[in-house]
């Protein structure tokens, strides 16, 4: 059996795209005086070792990774890209800073996104439980109404967030960061010409990913009946690790297998969100993100780099 090849990802940030290499992730930013910001930084240990490895342990830690490293990632383009006079802006945040961030960050999310819906469903269980008449009927609509919740929430925020100038930007950053792990992928040579014919969305994106946590978590927690508030609480925090893993694991099986007659009916509806998520990018994006994907490459090769800068 052939080794599993290696699956290149990564994440739009501040007019720029970061890659996460197999030891290294890269960072490209486009600078106000136009030239491009490369730098690359090798991966901590507990994202490269074994664990990262193992199935479905794999999918908690790179959840944490993406956190972390996107909080990261995030706020040194920022500072790359507006290149501040102020010196003291330009040293980097300490370490409890992105913990507190993340933290905060995950808090928001779990009580926006799975709590909130939870919430909304439960108030409604009168309503619901008067209509229909029967308990195990009722379980399953309180359940299900609480999935469409969930979902319509998800693509209301990503919806709303897009209106915004800044963020049409990151999109398109977004975009040509597919458009250009496409092309590496199908073993064409990382310029311009050869990534612009390739579409924005990717089966493997971040979006697919939450659009399957938003859909398993119906099933998950639909098997779960209706518990009383308290324990249908703590299952909804509880269980978030679990549909985290097993999320990864089929975005990761779509990835790998774009052969298979199934891979087109489940990455559909990830492909579909990511109209949302990801804009054509013009052709100084792209170039962007062939020097980030440049760097990561030769990072992961041990390859000598050049960079403008440091980070």
């Amino acid at each position: 059996m052939s080794k599993q090849p290696f699956f290149y990802g990564g994440q739009a940030v501040i007019e720029g795209v970061m890659i996460r290499g197999q030891r290294f992730f890269s960072l490209a930013v486009r600078k106000q005086d136009g030239s491009i910001h490369r730098s690359a930084e090798a991966l901590g240990q507990i994202y490269t070792g074994p664990l990262r490895r193992m199935i479905f342990t794999r999918g908690i830690l790179i959840l944490l990774e993406t956190l972390i490293l996107g909080f990261k990632v995030l706020t040194k383009s920022a500072r790359i890209a507006l290149e501040s006079e102020d010196p003291n802006e330009n040293e980097e945040p300490p370490g409890w800073t992105i913990w507190i961030s993340v933290g905060a960050s995950v808090l928001i999310g779990v009580g926006l996104f799975f709590l909130l819906p939870l919430f909304a469903a439960r108030s409604m269980d009168s309503i619901i439980d008067g209509w229909v008449g029967a308990a195990t009927t009722g379980d399953v609509l309180s359940n299900l109404l609480e999935g469409l919740i969930r979902l319509i929430m998800l693509v209301g925020y990503i919806s709303l967030i897009g209106m915004m100038k800044d963020i049409k930007r990151v999109f398109a950053y977004h975009g040509a960061e597919h458009m250009t792990i496409h092309a590496y992928e199908n073993n064409l040579p990382l310029d311009v010409d050869h990534i612009r014919p390739f579409p924005t969305a990717h089966p493997r994106c971040g979006t697919a990913f939450l659009l399957t946590v938003a859909m398993l978590s119906i099933i998950i927690f639909a098997m779960l009946g209706r518990p009383d508030l308290q324990w249908a609480i703590m299952s909804r925090v509880l269980f978030i690790p679990v549909i985290a893993s097993i999320s990864y694991e089929f975005i990761r099986f779509n990835g790998a297998h774009p052969g298979s007659p199934l891979t087109p009916i489940l990455s559909a509806p990830g492909l579909l969100l990511q109209k949302l998520t990801t804009k054509r990018p013009d052709d100084d994006q792209i170039e962007v993100a062939i020097h980030a994907m440049q760097v990561a490459l030769a990072a992961d090769n041990e390859l000598p780099l050049n960079f403008d800068d440091k980070l």
